[in-house]
């Protein structure tokens, strides 16, 4: 495995790559590697003839410096987790060289979307995400990048600059991939106590029971959010940042469940934050509720 830390040198070796008709896939990271890390980059290995991967702590998108110092760095753990799933090139810039002169003087807009859930929560989050993964297509250019769902949001922005903007990308989705106990993977579940990692699993549970009322046939949005509400509220070690349910395409907050659809939560374990979200199947009938 090649390791290389120049922008240029990065561009030219996946060009170098696609030249003879190879298929480029692309795994961009944060480091902190872990399953879910390895099931994106195990489907690229799967997918491509050519796998490449990014290990940069993008500091455009943390809102606290505090929380990007934090922010785990295990970069000769992670080099050796890549080499091990058979990645051919891993690049691994410094913050001048992807930002020299301190920072963008352009970014990108994540449009009004990129202002709600985690938008509104973490301010500017979105417009960091956007801008560092344009940086790294235009130097991958033409390939299959993927993405895992548990950051759904992230995911349908991603999406939507690629489409908008045209870029050479095809975004490629990965399944959530979850502890035993259903908690999704993060590298944030380290930060959680031994208690705040037994009580963790609350939100799974909560979409799971979501997701088991609408293929039951609740339709009823306001329902299964106040349902998820009350399932994580009754863990005392949980405090919730928000509950939506979402049309899956255009992440439009809904009334009635009529087609594809998405739970989505947030909750803090402490000072420890974290996400999930889970598909809401439309049921084939609808309870005796009234208007439901």
């Amino acid at each position: 495995m090649d390791v290389i830390e120049s922008p240029e040198g990065f561009r030219r070796a996946c060009e170098k790559a696609r030249s003879p008709g190879a298929v480029v896939g692309f795994v961009p990271t944060m480091g902190a590697l872990h399953q879910g890390h390895a099931r994106l980059l195990g489907q690229a290995r799967q997918d491509c003839s050519f796998v490449a991967t990014s290990i940069f702590v993008n500091p455009l998108q943390f809102n606290s410096p505090t929380d990007l110092a934090a922010y785990p760095r295990t970069l000769e753990r992670d080099l050796a987790q890549v080499a091990s799933l058979g990645v051919d090139v891993a690049f691994v810039p410094t913050e001048d060289e992807m930002y020299p002169g301190g920072g963008p003087e352009v970014s990108i807009d994540p449009g009004p979307l990129g202002e709600r859930l985690e938008g509104a929560s973490r301010p500017g989050h979105f417009r960091g995400v956007l801008t560092v993964v344009a940086k790294l297509f235009n130097l991958v250019g033409p390939s299959w990048a993927y993405f895992g769902e548990k950051d759904a949001q992230q995911l349908t922005l991603v999406r939507r600059m690629v489409a908008s903007l045209d870029v050479p990308v095809t975004v490629v989705s990965c399944p959530t991939v979850r502890e035993p106990d259903g908690l999704a993977i993060s590298s944030r579940n380290a930060l959680l106590s031994p208690e705040q990692r037994r009580a963790a699993p609350v939100l799974f549970e909560a979409l799971s029971d979501a997701a088991t009322r609408a293929r039951a046939g609740e339709r009823n949005a306001d329902v299964l959010r106040a349902e998820i509400a009350r399932e994580i509220g009754s863990e005392r070690l949980a405090r919730i940042d928000y509950v939506a349910v979402v049309e899956d395409i255009t992440w439009e907050d809904i009334v009635r469940i009529e087609g594809p659809a998405r739970a989505v939560v947030a909750a803090f374990f402490g000072d420890v934050r974290l996400i999930d979200n889970l598909t809401l199947p439309v049921g084939a009938s609808v309870h005796n509720s009234g208007d439901r």
